[in-house]
């Protein structure tokens, strides 16, 4: 009985999706919690509703309370950090709801639903089963210049993404223009100088994690010449570029 005195559920629906019977379904943040629909990844499912999907990400609190009493709230931050992206024109999915249930002041479940991204599939994965398209110059050449452009805004706003990782870069593979977009983003956050510097150069470590498997060292060169915005390497593009090569060294 104290506990549910000290129970709080905050719950949002987006305005986009305020007025439609999506909302309605989507009323209770109880209710939404449970549902399951397709599994996809740790307390990822995959949910069917009027017609469309929608991935709805579930976040459990740590069961030790002074832990929680010293962590935050992962589906906050990565609301916060979706619609940041989406100021800075940054493509994202589209977020339907979210919100949280707390007890006194700590979170202890979380929920955030975003709309699919139809023909999207992560750039990992078109890597390891849509090897034409990482084999054609053009259709990566679309995608790094879009990447770039989006690294590039997130630094500028002093924001590093934190897990840069190729699964977490969605590109629709039926567009002409190979549209991409980020996901998955609870960790990023804004950072200060001297920090920022190692936080730019982590993100584009994870970049180039798999690309120097996948890409040509031209390929990579230009896309970094994007984000910087230059024609040709100072000292200083040389000094960050061999920092980012050494990055994961003898750590993979």
């Amino acid at each position: 009985m104290i506990l549910d005195s000290l129970k709080k559920i905050q719950w949002k629906i987006e305005e986009d999706y305020k007025n439609t019977s999506l909302a309605k379904k989507l009323a209770d943040f109880d209710t939404v919690y449970a549902l399951q629909g397709e599994y996809i990844a740790g307390r990822v499912y995959k949910i069917h509703l009027d017609d469309h999907y929608y991935f709805l990400k579930k976040f459990v609190a740590r069961k030790k309370w002074w832990v929680r009493i010293f962590s935050w709230s992962k589906i906050q931050s990565e609301y916060d950090n979706l619609k940041s992206f989406k100021r800075w024109s940054i493509p994202v999915a589209n977020v339907v709801a979210h919100g949280q249930e707390s007890i006194s002041w700590m979170v202890s479940r979380g929920i955030l639903i975003t709309q699919e991204l139809v023909n999207c599939f992560d750039l990992a994965d078109i890597a390891d089963h849509h090897r034409q398209l990482i084999e054609d110059p053009r259709w990566v050449a679309k995608v790094s210049h879009q990447l770039a452009d989006a690294t590039r805004k997130m630094h500028q706003h002093q924001f590093a993404h934190s897990d840069l990782k190729w699964r977490n870069i969605m590109v629709d593979i039926e567009s002409q223009q190979a549209s991409i977009y980020l996901i998955d983003c609870p960790a990023g956050m804004r950072w200060f100088r001297p920090f920022l510097e190692y936080r730019i150069i982590k993100d584009l470590a994870c970049l180039d994690k798999r690309a120097k498997y996948e890409l040509s060292t031209r390929q990579r060169l230009r896309f970094y010449k994007e984000y910087a915005q230059c024609n040709k390497l100072t000292a200083f593009d040389k000094q960050r570029i061999a920092k980012i090569m050494q990055f994961f060294h003898n750590r993979e």
